[in-house]
């Protein structure tokens, strides 16, 4: 009697937990566990609290030991098809032997699987296993060697170099971060493989990007980046970023290239800022005394749009004379460049209202100048009756 009374007693305390259609998904998944709480309940105490604990504690056990099961196992296993993707035979072949006599034979591979593994990548796939390998490695150095220093700069350029030769851009990125889990020494040599993928993709944004990392990892500007933003920003129209990088450059103390002020003054003849021109030309001058003749071909421009034929050819007849005669085509080629192209692009960037002045004012400019290279004495083959047909000069 005694026992009856407390089970209708704990009947009426204990309050049933209703089992959802959703919840029984879980139940089956975990129909152990589940029946293993309902034997609980069965030959528990008469304790009313200890009953709807233990109740309530194994309804939630088991739907969180479903969850556990069920939804992680999708997950993970999406995310190792992930960093499985499709990497080619040798590189999973090359990549197996270092983590195998990393992990199972402890001890550091051969210099020469990392090498030959490197130059097998052929795609994201590859790269992803190569990181691994790296990250691998270093643990060991760290751990087992005692080796504190990152690889040695020459392994994480050819790195950087490989990323962008199967166009891993982002994996490529992580050679120019200072604190990394690959053991990669950042560089500015690295750093100029992703800016000469810049220059030939026409991308200022990455450009931008490896600039921003260069200045967040401490890492010097040197003149070779400097030829590679200016020949960016060049070739992408971007002379707004030339003048932001410019300065950066020059207050850093960057002693730029002959290549660079090429580069640099080319850009603002073609735009027909004579103001820029000189200035530029003034820096220029106070590093190299002698003209290029690409810089001498811009000065004579500048003379041009500010209507001294005379003086432009004085600054070219001064560069055609120090020039060797093995290297006469190439002033023709200037010449060329000069009347079939640069007028064409320096007319078009003028407003509507200041377009047939400039083209007027050339139209006269480029025949004096013509004139007074052959007064002097100096050959040069230049047909002007090209220049007069010049559809610049047509408009």
């Amino acid at each position: 009697m005694q026992f009856l009374q407390n089970s209708r007693r704990i009947s009426r305390l204990v309050k049933p937990i209703v089992i959802t259609e959703a919840d029984l998904r879980f139940f089956s998944s975990a129909s152990q566990i589940s029946s293993g709480s309902f034997q609980w309940r069965n030959h528990a105490s008469p304790s009313s609290s200890v009953l709807q604990g233990i109740d309530r504690c194994a309804h939630l056990h088991s739907r969180s030991s479903a969850m556990s099961l069920l939804i992680p196992r999708s997950s993970f296993s999406s995310e190792a098809e992930k960093l499985a993707g499709n990497p080619t035979v040798t590189v999973k072949e090359l990549h197996d032997k270092i983590l195998s006599s990393v992990n199972v034979k402890r001890s550091m591979p051969p210099n020469a699987l990392m090498w030959s593994l490197i130059e097998n990548c052929q795609g994201q796939d590859d790269i992803h296993l190569l990181f691994e390998v790296l990250q691998n490695l270093r643990r060991f150095r760290l751990s087992n060697l005692r080796i504190h220093d990152n690889f040695n700069s020459n392994l994480c350029q050819q790195v950087a170099k490989t990323c962008v030769r199967v166009g891993a851009i982002d994996s490529g990125k992580k050679a120019l971060w200072k604190h990394n889990v690959h053991g990669l020494t950042p560089s500015v040599a690295s750093a100029h493989h992703l800016l000469s993928y810049a220059l030939e993709h026409k991308n200022p944004e990455l450009m931008e990007e490896v600039m921003k990392l260069l200045k967040t990892n401490d890492l010097p500007l040197q003149p070779g980046t400097a030829d590679l933003v200016f020949r960016i920003c060049h070739d992408t129209d971007k002379w707004d970023l030339l003048a932001k990088y410019s300065k950066k450059f020059t207050k850093a103390g960057v002693k730029l290239r002959k290549t660079t002020f090429d580069v640099w003054m080319e850009f603002a003849a073609k735009r027909g800022d004579t103001e820029s021109l000189w200035k530029v030309d003034k820096l220029r001058s106070e590093t190299y005394s002698q003209h290029t003749l690409s810089t001498a071909f811009s000065c004579a421009k500048g003379f041009l749009l500010e209507s001294k034929p005379e003086e432009a050819a004085s600054v070219i007849q001064v560069i055609c004379q120090a020039y060797p005669d093995h290297k006469k085509s190439e002033v023709a080629t200037e010449f060329n460049k000069l009347v079939n192209e640069w007028t064409v692009d320096v007319i078009r960037r003028q407003t509507e209202e200041d377009k047939k002045a400039l083209a007027a004012s050339l139209k006269s400019g480029i025949p004096s100048m013509v004139n007074a290279l052959l007064s002097s004495g100096l050959n040069v083959s230049v047909d002007l009756d090209e220049l007069y047909k010049n559809e610049a000069f047509l408009s």
